[in-house]
């Protein structure tokens, strides 16, 4: 593997920079997406958008982070703002324990740095719910510390690159050893957008790969394991709507999952009285859920309130009660 890595740096321009990182570099000037956290380096935005993207598709990110930031355009906003407003702005994106670990990093950012994130990925690394990955990028990106990243999209153009299954440790070795120490948040960003456009899971496009003559594969790499299978089940909702309002109900906050957010009353197929008016999909980790949706009288009313319509969407809703009330044209 060594010998492969030094052979991608001992290809040199005119100018002795290695030419692999030159021609992704320049591949990405001109083919990088423009994305509305590339558009500048600010270490709070480039925060947000790093923790909103993980485990969520860039297309479901960038709507909800402009609208994130009108609302908290600055760390300190975020940490004087109240949970169940943080919850509500991130409604939608799901793992909600990334938005309260968000809004308890705020606090500690204001509070023990004066506003100020640090500028290295040692340092960034205390703070809540930023682990190896999230540091290097803050710390490449916005403050230009030579340190490389991996993610899922490095990991597998890496071991393309190199023809081999890269153990976690080999990969970030192997990121530190190819980063351009010079532009090293241009470097990273360039490393995920070419797995994430070119280098993608199923069919690369090896031909518009600008590091196609360096790559020992050429195309897929044998997986290291088969992924999980998708399990597919059907739940039941009650859209009750009165006067004005709906009813909703709050789950417990001592719950694992989306504890304190606020969803429809859920039912069994049996006791859902009236037609089904609503039925969509609805995917959450390895599970497809069908789920439909009655206009009838919730079954049980003492566990729940009644909610104005004007107020809802101001509510840590759960995403999917979000897309049932949008979809039934609550709001």
């Amino acid at each position: 593997m060594q010998a492969v890595v030094q052979n991608i740096l001992l290809a040199e321009n005119s100018k002795g920079k290695p030419r692999f990182r030159q021609q992704l570099l320049d591949w990405y000037a001109h083919n990088g997406r423009d994305l509305p956290w590339r558009r500048d380096h600010d270490p709070y935005r480039v925060w947000v958008s790093e923790i909103m993207l993980q485990q969520t598709r860039v297309a479901a990110v960038i709507e909800h982070y402009q609208t994130f930031l009108r609302r908290f355009s600055s760390v300190e906003k975020l940490a004087a703002a109240r949970e169940a407003s943080v919850l509500a702005a991130w409604s939608g994106l799901g793992y909600y324990r990334r938005a309260r670990m968000l809004h308890a990093t705020a606090k500690k950012v204001v509070k023990e740095h004066a506003g100020q994130f640090p500028a290295d990925a040692k340092d960034l690394r205390v703070l809540p719910g930023i682990g190896r990955y999230t540091a290097a990028a803050i710390a490449s990106i916005a403050y230009g510390e030579p340190v490389a990243v991996v993610d899922g999209n490095v990991e597998r153009v890496l071991g393309r690159m190199l023809g081999k299954n890269l153990a976690d440790e080999e990969s970030w070795q192997t990121a530190e050893e190819l980063l351009d120490r010079q532009r090293p948040g241009d470097f990273n960003q360039a490393m995920m957008e070419l797995g994430a456009t070119i280098c993608v899971p199923r069919q690369p496009v090896c031909p518009r790969c600008p590091a196609n003559k360096w790559c020992v594969t050429r195309g897929e790499l044998g997986r290291r394991e088969k992924g999980t299978r998708q399990t597919k089940k059907e739940i039941h909702y009650a859209l009750d709507c009165r006067n004005g309002s709906v009813f909703l109900v709050r789950r417990p906050k001592d719950v694992s999952l989306m504890p304190g957010m606020w969803e429809l009353p859920e039912t069994t197929s049996r006791n859902g009285m009236g037609r089904t008016m609503l039925t969509l999909r609805h995917s959450i980790t390895v599970t497809d859920y069908t789920v439909r949706v009655r206009r009838t009288a919730a079954p049980d009313q003492s566990s729940g309130k009644w909610i104005a319509r004007d107020r809802i969407e101001r509510l840590p809703l759960t995403g999917l009660a979000r897309k049932i009330l949008r979809a039934a044209k609550v709001f």
